[in-house]
């Protein structure tokens, strides 16, 4: 392990709303993936700066122009701006390792990413890093859990849910499904289902985060929920409980159908074990009631596990670092996913 004792490794899972970086020298931070310049000069002169990232941009959003690079958990390449501003997120999120030789990271993007898009964000990397590979976010989970093998990970993001089925080998396409309706399309939702019940609420997106941060539920028994919100610039407390569980439950249909293709996809005498071995993670998994919904949604497949990963917001880098802890750099290339070196 001589080569990742000298090198500064890292594990990165990017994604649509935050990214997680750890390295294996105890860096342990998450970055909001938005970065904001300056809208004019007024604004130029109040930052001091040509540019903020994370937070402290979001903070500040009133006279920045706020650029999420990410969307749908990958690289937007709409225009050479869209680059650019990719180009200054990653820059960012490496830079909080520090800098110095032999710059190594594992970078997750979703499970169905194309090799378009996978050499685009290794082409963003090549200015700050030595080495790089890309793996899909589910199986950085999955390695992380030490579950290779007859398990299947649902990996629930701002921008999609990642599945994967995890047989013992690198997983392979078809082992491995994207969905774009995730985080972001409940909030959606439940902006859309608040306003049509309560029309003289004021609401936006960040709002309707904000509630389903706080609150979100799927299944019954969850009780009633009231939340502080404002209507013509007056206070109001309102029940918005039914609209928060319709909202969290439009994503599970496409999880669950998937979710049973997988499972039947596996060797019938393998598919008993791998029904003990589903692993939620991401944001997502925190929903409450999730993991019961999901178990009675396979009641007709036999006994059935569902757990969560106890820390949603760093297993999938944590599992990141793990990898390129265990397995030297050199031999990145012998995995046979996107990798690059300078």
């Amino acid at each position: 392990m001589n080569a990742a004792d000298e090198s500064l490794l890292l594990g990165i899972d990017f994604g649509t709303s935050r990214t997680a970086i750890m390295s294996n020298r105890g860096l342990r931070e998450v970055i909001r993936s938005v970065v904001g310049y300056p809208k004019d000069v007024i604004g130029l002169k109040l930052l001091g700066a040509p540019l903020l990232v994370g937070d402290e941009a979001y903070e500040k959003r009133s006279f920045l122009d706020l650029r999420y690079p990410l969307e749908d958990g990958v690289l937007r390449e709409y225009s050479q701006r869209d680059v650019d501003v990719a180009h200054d997120l990653m820059r960012y999120v490496v830079g909080r390792a520090g800098g110095g030789e032999g710059l190594c990271a594992v970078i997750g993007v979703p499970a169905r990413a194309s090799n378009a898009n996978k050499s685009a964000l290794l082409r963003i990397a090549q200015d700050v890093l030595h080495t790089a590979m890309v793996v899909s976010e589910p199986f950085m989970v999955a390695y992380g859990q030490g579950k290779l093998m007859n398990a299947l990970v649902i990996d629930i993001g701002a921008g999609t849910v990642d599945l994967c089925a995890m047989k013992g080998r690198m997983p392979a396409p078809e082992d491995q499904v994207t969905l774009t309706k995730a985080g972001h399309f409940i909030d959606e939702c439940l902006q859309e289902a608040l306003l049509e019940r309560y029309p003289h609420v004021q609401m936006n997106l960040n709002v309707a985060c904000a509630i389903k941060e706080a609150h979100a539920f799927v299944g019954p028994g969850q009780g009633p929920v009231e939340v502080a919100l404002r209507a013509g610039g007056k206070p109001v407390t309102l029940e918005v409980g039914e609209q928060i569980r319709t909202a969290c439950e439009s994503v599970l249909p496409d999880i669950i159908e998937n979710v049973k293709r997988l499972v039947e996809e596996f060797p019938p005498e393998d598919q008993a074990v791998v029904l003990q071995n589903i692993i939620l993670a991401g944001g997502g998994s925190q929903i409450r009631g999730l993991a019961d919904f999901i178990t009675a949604e396979l009641v007709d497949y036999g006994a059935v596990r569902v757990t969560a990963v106890a820390d949603p917001i760093y297993d999938g880098c944590a599992g990141a670092l793990k990898l390129a802890q265990e397995l030297p750099p050199k031999y990145w290339s012998k995995l046979g996913h996107t990798t690059m070196e300078t």
